[in-house]
């Protein structure tokens, strides 16, 4: 069965906005997308939100 491609920023918004409800985590967003739609990756992550890793600080050394 063939997916449907999202070759433009509004289609993509759109998809985003139907799957958003469905999805807990950005990871299911991004295979959700991959399962469902043919998507450029690179328009995905300018829409998607950049999860930032959280910080670590080292111990300190006495």
């Amino acid at each position: 069965m063939a997916r449907p491609k999202l070759v433009s920023a509004a289609l993509l918004a759109q998809a985003l906005d139907g799957l958003r409800p469905q999805v807990r985590s950005s990871a299911e967003m991004w295979r959700a997308l991959t399962d469902h739609y043919v998507v450029d990756l690179d328009d995905v992550a300018a829409l998607l939100p950049a999860i930032e890793p959280e910080t670590q600080w080292l111990p300190t050394r006495d």
